[in-house]
C-alpha cells in the first residue's frame, strides 16, 4: 500500500468531479426545497401560497422534513473536505483572506441588499401591493435584513476559523501528513449514528426544530453540521471520498429507506397529531420527549446513510468532467447566494396559473432553476465576480 506520509506539499490530488457534481446537486436540491415551502405553505418563508388540499400541504412538508435531515450537512461534509487542502496550499492568512472574500463578501450582500429585496414577499403575499411604497419598505427594512439560506454560509465561515485555529494550535500536524487508513466499519459508523443521535436529542431539549437562535434557523441540526464538517477534514486526509466502499453506499441507502418508513413515520403522525390538537409544544421537535428520540434516531441515521449512498452514487456514475457538469458546478454557489429572491418574484408571477399543486410545482421549479443558473452564470461574467461566486 502507498505510503502517503511523504507526500511533497505541493502536490494535489486529482480533481473529483463527482464531488463538484454532487454539490450542484445537492445546491439544486436547497432550490427545490425553498420551492416546496411555498407551494406547502410552510412557515416562515418570505412568499407563501397556501396550500388548496391536505396533500398539497403533506407532500411539500415531508419532502421539507426528508431534506433537511441530510442535505446541509452533506453540504458540510463537502465543505470539510476540500478545507485541509486549500490550507496547506494557502497557509492560515491568505486562506482566511480567501475565506473572508468568497464567504463574507456574499453574506453582506445577502443580508442588507437581497433578504430586504427577498422581504417584498411579505407585501405580495398580503395581497396589497398598494402598500408597497419607498416609505413603507424603508420603515420595514430593519425587519427585512436577515441571513436566511446564508446562514449556512456564515456557519461555514466560524467552522473556517475553528479549523484555522485548531491546525496553528496543532502545528505538529504538517501540510504533507497525509495519511492512507482503512475506511470507516460499519461498527464505526453505527457508533457515530447512536452518538450523534444522543447529542441532538440534548440538544433539541434546549433548541428544538423550529426555533431560530441568533438568525440560525436550524441550529438543533448543529451536532449534524459540525461533525459532519470535522469528517470531511478527516475525509480528505485519509482519502475516503474514492476508497469508501460502493457496497457501502448501498447499505446506507436501504438502511435511510427502512428508518424512514418506520421512525421517520412515527415521528410524522406524532407531529400530525400535535397539529390537530394545537399543542403548544410538537414533541418530534424536542423538549425531552420520546417523539424527539426516535426522530433524532431517525434523522442521524438518514443523514449518513443518504451522504454515503450520494458519494458512491456520483462516484460510479458522474466522476467524468462534461460541459453540462462543469456549467452546473461552476454556478451552483452563485445559485445558492441569489436564488431566494428569483424563488419569491417567480412564485409570484405564477400565482395566477391556475393547475393542479403538483404540475404547479414542477413547472415553477422547472422555471425558476433555469432563471437561477442563467442569472448566476451572468453574474459571473461581470468583472471580478466570479473571484467572489
Amino acid at each position: 500500500m502507498t505510503n502517503k506520509e511523504n507526500l511533497p506539499t505541493n502536490q494535489k490530488k486529482p480533481r473529483l468531479f463527482f464531488a463538484d457534481h454532487l454539490r450542484a446537486a445537492l445546491v439544486i436540491l436547497v432550490v427545490l426545497h425553498h420551492i416546496a415551502m411555498v407551494y406547502g405553505g410552510i412557515q416562515p418563508f418570505y412568499y407563501l401560497e397556501p396550500p388548496a388540499s391536505l396533500p398539497a400541504f403533506l407532500v411539500p412538508m415531508v419532502f421539507v422534513l426528508l431534506n433537511q435531515g441530510w442535505f446541509m450537512g452533506a453540504l458540510f461534509l463537502l465543505a470539510g473536505y476540500f478545507t485541509p487542502g486549500s490550507y496547506d496550499r494557502k497557509g492560515a492568512g491568505t486562506y482566511l483572506k480567501d475565506r473572508l472574500i468568497r464567504l463574507g463578501i456574499p453574506l453582506v450582500v445577502f443580508y442588507f441588499v437581497l433578504s430586504p429585496i427577498s422581504g417584498i414577499g411579505y407585501f405580495l403575499m398580503a395581497g396589497d401591493t398598494a402598500s408597497l411604497t419607498w416609505d413603507a419598505f424603508l420603515g420595514a427594512y430593519p425587519d427585512l435584513i436577515g441571513l436566511g439560506p446564508l446562514w449556512f454560509v456564515a456557519m461555514l465561515l466560524i467552522f473556517d476559523f475553528g479549523y484555522v485555529g485548531w491546525r496553528l494550535l496543532a502545528k505538529k500536524q504538517s501540510a504533507n501528513s497525509a495519511t492512507e487508513s482503512s475506511v470507516p466499519t460499519y461498527l464505526g459508523i453505527g457508533i457515530f449514528i447512536l452518538a450523534l443521535a444522543l447529542v441532538s436529542f440534548l440538544v433539541r431539549i434546549f433548541v428544538p426544530l423550529g426555533k431560530s437562535v441568533l438568525d440560525f434557523p436550524t441550529l438543533a441540526y448543529l451536532p449534524q453540521y459540525l461533525s459532519f464538517f470535522v469528517i470531511g477534514t478527516v475525509a480528505y486526509r485519509r482519502d475516503w471520498l474514492r476508497r469508501l466502499p460502493g457496497k457501502m453506499g448501498i447499505v446506507g441507502f436501504v438502511v435511510a429507506i427502512l428508518a424512514s418508513f418506520t421512525l421517520f413515520a412515527l415521528g410524522f403522525v406524532s407531529f400530525l397529531k400535535a397539529l390537530d390538537t394545537a399543542a403548544p409544544q410538537i414533541p418530534p421537535w424536542g423538549f425531552g420527549t420520546w417523539q424527539s428520540a426516535v426522530y433524532v434516531l431517525w434523522d442521524s441515521i438518514f443523514a449518513v446513510g443518504m451522504t454515503m449512498a450520494a458519494i458512491t452514487f456520483f462516484r460510479r456514475f458522474f466522476n467524468k468532467q462534461s460541459s453540462f457538469g462543469t456549467f452546473l458546478a461552476q454556478q451552483s454557489y452563485a445559485v445558492y447566494v441569489i436564488h431566494i429572491p428569483i424563488v419569491v418574484f417567480l412564485a409570484y408571477a405564477l400565482r395566477g396559473i391556475v393547475i393542479g399543486s403538483f404540475f404547479k410545482f414542477g413547472l415553477s421549479s422547472l422555471l425558476i432553476l433555469m432563471t437561477c443558473f442563467a442569472v448566476a452564470y451572468i453574474l459571473r461574467k461581470i468583472p471580478g465576480v466570479s473571484r467572489v461566486l
